[in-house]
């Protein structure tokens, strides 16, 4: 069986918008009808970066921390922090060691009597701005040591952009459903299309199930039990 030995299969904006017209049984005329298709893509974008957790989104950064600042600004693209540690001795193949610090809510934060103390920070929370987030430490650092924040966190789906042979910003497996996806939002406006939207969402909501799923972490799970939890009884 001779088969093609490539696996570079891929859509850019132009083929997903032609394909989403043709799931209309319409098709793609005029400048104003690429101008609603991307706006739409772009609403799908911000549509999805709030359905979970997107893997190949997740980014590092860093930033050292500054002896009495106890808040620093979050990378501008970052959505929301996933995991923190403070970092002593970075670069030190001997020393280096990272402690993860406990995410608290805003609440928990202004419980915490004592604001101004300097230590090593144990804890943070997000305070999220329309433009930008920041992350606020718990204690406040102080001098004794060089202390670096790093944070894994969720980057911004980039937009669509101007060109229709941009790629969109998500893994090739993610294609045929926001394929659908767009369809699904062009049917709702096209009055040919109306009799079609429910099938095209059905399938829409299929596919987003099925990506999701396999888009997940798979880590092992050793379950122990607790001995302690026993009741010894004597027959």
């Amino acid at each position: 069986m001779t088969t093609s030995g490539t696996t570079a299969f891929t859509l850019d904006l132009g083929d997903i918008m032609e394909e989403a017209y043709d799931l209309c049984g319409s098709e793609l005329r005029s400048g104003y009808d690429y101008k609603g298709a991307k706006r739409a893509l772009n609403l799908i974008f911000l549509e999805w970066q709030n359905k979970g957790l997107n893997l190949w989104k997740i980014e590092q950064a860093s930033q050292t921390l500054t002896a009495g600042t106890n808040s620093y600004t979050l990378e501008s693209s970052a959505l929301e922090v996933i995991d923190a540690f403070i970092r002593t001795d970075a670069g030190d193949t001997d020393n280096q060691f990272d402690q993860r610090l406990n995410r608290i809510s805003r609440t928990q934060y202004n419980h915490q009597a004592s604001k101004l103390l300097q230590s090593k920070p144990t804890q943070f929370f997000i305070d999220k701005g329309t433009s930008s987030n920041s992350i606020v430490l718990w204690a406040t650092p102080d001098s004794a040591e060089t202390y670096t924040l790093v944070y894994d966190y969720i980057k911004r789906i980039e937009d669509a952009g101007n060109v229709a042979s941009n790629n969109a910003d998500v893994p090739s497996k993610y294609l045929p459903c926001l394929t659908y996806a767009l369809a699904y939002n062009l049917a709702c406006k096209i009055p040919e299309a109306v009799n079609r939207v429910p099938m095209i969402k059905q399938r829409y909501d299929e596919l987003w199930n099925d990506v999701s799923d396999a888009d997940r972490e798979r880590a092992s799970v050793k379950f122990v039990p607790d001995i302690n939890t026993y009741r010894w009884v004597t027959l």
